[in-house]
């Protein structure tokens, strides 16, 4: 098997060598094969030593990345510290970006909606120490720098939930330091010119008993000041399809900045009560606030020079208290309590002049929306290992939040007549209860088996202030699930993994309510397709994805792996967002309106293949000054089919063709200090994706290209560690475009409808450096 994997990636290795392209480099399993080349050989004598000094080694008792990803049943990878801070990244996107079939939905270099195997829409499951995050909590606002390590699940299990169609990843918040107190890192940095600025600081805690150990913990506090500039570049255009006249076309010629500001901290404390239970508090918070504006001008439109202002501030508050019961080796019993607030104000102001009927009037709109909620979290597991090999974990979760949220629009000082019989304000409530019980079971060292059951119940419902009546969804799914992991006795560095699961997807609250938010390009009278107003569907049932996942790995002699795995869901009652003709309660005309709905079943799957490895594994003399240079290089490709819709194109919401990631790390000496570099290249392909059968929607290639550099100065432990990295170092403009087209119901002619929109990247550096004492 090893030598068929490694015949079918030959060509892949030779091409990545030869461009010498790699990505992070993997932690080094403790494994008696491990090559160590800096290290003297073994064998040779105490005499060939000049000094006759033996060389100080450190091991570390604890897991590695690749030993918790080579022992899991379940097909995962894992992202420690050292891959976490090796390219500087701010956002955590950026991190995942990196790996195979990880995308993201933002600008080139700022980061965006996380999205595996390019599912977007919820389906990939974001997790906080294998809990969902609260409610208001955004990924974007935990920085890097607060995070342990991340663990990505391509398939579901009982224990981390099956709401995971694309996978979980597992975000695992920073441990305690054993051996420093402090830790502070800086950093400054620049956006298009624009100024970035974030500090952090850890204080690591330890005291009490008769080994200093009674206590344990760490308190984190991170903010940052970031600007950003934006270009305003986009139009539409409409045309009669018989005779080619061009009925109306409209530009926005712009720009837009904004400043983020934010400050965040957590703290994980532990008392070790006894030697069998142990206390545990986990309080954090996030506060953040964005302020900004956009002019921009209009040609050939009825809405001209508009100037608009935002101000967003969203701030969040949690508790966690958990206590870890082990009352024998092998058992035990965790309970946790969780409880938090949250509070997102957002106002904006927008001011334009409309000519209609050859009349211009100035118009200004303002909007505001008030969102708080309280959520309650009560969690319970039991787990117990026997002496057959059995690793039982059975638990049970109840959640409960309430939602209040309060929006005003005002066109002129007044309320938009069709909005009022809405009401401003929409109270909901959502409970969940999950019931879960797994066992994984090594009969031997070529075999593991999981299976896992789990069940899980939503209700929500919703009542508006206005005449609308209250609304209630409820769904339940009972997701059975099967791991299998088989070690060939013949090959004893290669594994491969079979995963029979079924996942999937509860529509969002956003999904559900039904209240309309209007296009402000066209905020009355006829709109476009592309221009359509926005709605919820009270009425929307969760997707359900019954899934195969495949994998074969092959493991180098110092952690280096070369893998491949396919992926197939079959999905029933898939949400999608239509665009329709409808007749609407908030305008006299008929309007075009977006609405999630179920609308059949559709069929994803995919290949993904993975490559990493030290040159010392590749070429067995390789100099001396190579022989650590990492190579990595992942590729990806989806496939897609909406059952329903006509094309090649009936692809599911917004999901590339595939992605593919080439680059290297290197570490040197010179001058007397320890240096590293890296760099990495990132191509997701152009992407068309049918929306409905008359609207079609193109999304250009993304190139992104990053590099690092890092040194240090000081003694090993008291020193600064300094890191200039430089992302997206080859700006180039991203496009997004659409067409559809739409019959006259009165005059029975046809007009094609086009708009487009031209967004600019920018070249992000920033210079970083922490230290330890």
């Amino acid at each position: 098997m090893s030598r068929l994997l490694l015949a079918l990636t030959a060509p892949c290795i030779c091409a990545v060598s030869a461009q010498a392209l790699a990505q992070t480099p993997p932690a080094t399993p403790p494994a008696p094969a491990a090559k160590a080349p800096a290290a003297p050989p073994a064998a040779a004598p105490a005499a060939e030593s000049k000094d006759n000094k033996l060389e100080r080694v450190e091991v570390s008792s604890g897991p590695t990345a690749n030993s918790r990803r080579r022992n899991s049943t379940a097909s995962k990878i894992v992202i420690e510290r050292e891959d976490l801070e090796k390219y500087g990244d701010v956002v955590l996107g950026d991190v995942l970006r990196r790996l195979p079939g990880v995308t993201l939905g933002g600008r080139p270099g700022r980061g965006g909606d996380i999205r595996m195997r390019g599912m977007g829409g919820g389906a990939t499951q974001i997790l906080i120490d294998e809990e969902r995050p609260p409610p208001g909590f955004a990924v974007e606002d935990l920085p890097p720098d607060q995070i342990e390590r991340i663990e990505i699940y391509r398939a579901p299990t009982a224990a981390t939930g099956t709401r995971a169609i694309a996978g979980t990843i597992n975000i695992v918040l920073r441990e305690p330091l054993q051996k420093s107190n402090h830790e502070v890192r800086m950093g400054l940095g620049w956006d298009r010119n624009e100024p970035q600025a974030d500090a952090s600081w850890t204080r690591n805690l330890k005291w009490g008993g008769p080994n200093g150990d009674e206590f344990v913990g760490a308190i984190s506090t991170n903010g940052a000041i970031r600007r950003f500039y934006n270009n305003v570049d986009s139009g539409n255009r409409r045309t009669d399809t018989l005779t080619g006249e061009v009925i109306e076309q409209n530009t926005q010629i712009g720009t837009s900045e904004s400043q983020n500001t934010s400050l965040n901290g957590n703290a994980r404390l532990r008392w070790k009560y006894s030697d069998t239970l142990n206390l545990n508090i986990t309080p954090s918070f996030f506060l953040s606030q964005n302020e900004g504006s956009s002019q921009y001008n209009s040609a050939g439109t009825r809405v001209r020079d508009v100037h608009s202002d935002n101000d967003a501030k969203n701030h969040n508050l949690r508790l966690n208290l958990s206590a870890d019961y082990r009352p024998q080796a092998g058992e035990s019993f965790s309970l946790r309590l969780g409880t938090g607030t949250s509070r997102n104000t957002r106002h904006s102001e927008r001011r334009d002049q409309q000519t209609f009927g050859g009349t211009s009037t100035d118009r200004t709109q303002v909007d505001r929306s008030t969102v708080d909620e309280d959520q309650t979290s009560l969690n319970g597991r039991w787990s117990l290992k026997t002496a057959q090999e059995h690793q039982w974990v059975t638990g049970a979760e109840a959640e409960r939040s309430q939602r209040t949220q309060v929006v005003d629009t005002l066109v002129n000082g007044a309320p938009l007549p069709g909005l009022v019989r809405f009401g401003n304000t929409l109270a909901t409530r959502n409970q969940r209860f999950a019931a879960f019980t797994q066992d994984e079971w090594s009969p031997s060292r070529q075999w593991a088996f999981y299976a896992g059951l789990r069940y899980e119940r939503i209700e929500t419902t919703a009542a508006a202030a206005g005449a609308l009546p209250e609304t209630r969804n409820v769904s339940q799914v009972t997701s059975p699930l099967f791991h299998i992991l088989w070690r060939p006795a013949a090959f004893p560095k290669d594994q491969v993994r079979l995963a029979l699961t079924r996942s999937y997807r509860a529509p969002n609250l956003n999904d559900l309510a039904a209240r309309p938010t209007i296009n402000t390009t066209y905020p009355d009278g006829p709109n476009y397709q592309t221009h359509a107003d926005r709605a919820g569907n009270p009425d929307l049932k969760p997707e359900l994805a019954t899934g195969a996942d495949l994998s074969l790995e092959h493991w180098l002699p110092t952690g280096g792996i070369i893998s491949g795995s396919a992926f197939l869901r079959d999905i029933k009652q898939l949400i999608r967002s239509q665009v329709q003709l409808e007749t609407v309660s908030w305008d006299t005309a008929q309007r075009w309106v977006s609405r999630p709905r179920n609308m059949g079943s559709a069929r994803r799957m995919g290949l993904e293949f993975e490559f990493k490895a030290r040159m010392d594994e590749l070429w067995e003399d390789a100099p001396a000054e190579l022989q650590m240079m990492l190579l990595r290089f992942n590729a990806a490709v989806f496939k897609n089919q909406v059952k329903g819709l006509p094309g090649n194109s009936n692809r599911i919401d917004q999901q590339p063709r595939g992605s593919f990631n080439v680059g290297i790390d290197h570490r040197w000496k010179a001058w007397g200090l320890n240096f590293g570099s890296g760099f990495n290249a990132n191509y997701v392909p152009a992407t068309r994706e049918q929306v409905t059968e008359t609207l079609r929607r193109d999304i250009t290639a993304r190139r992104q290209f990053d590099a690092y550099l890092s040194w240090s100065s000081g003694a090993v432990r008291d020193g600064i560690n300094w890191r200039l990295s430089m992302a997206n170092l080859l700006p180039r403009d991203a496009e997004d475009s659409s067409e559809g087209t739409s019959l006259n119901s009165v005059t029975q002619r046809e007009y094609l409808t086009e708009s487009w929109s031209r967004n600019k990247t920018f070249r992000v550096v920033s210079l970083r450096a922490d230290m330890r004492f």
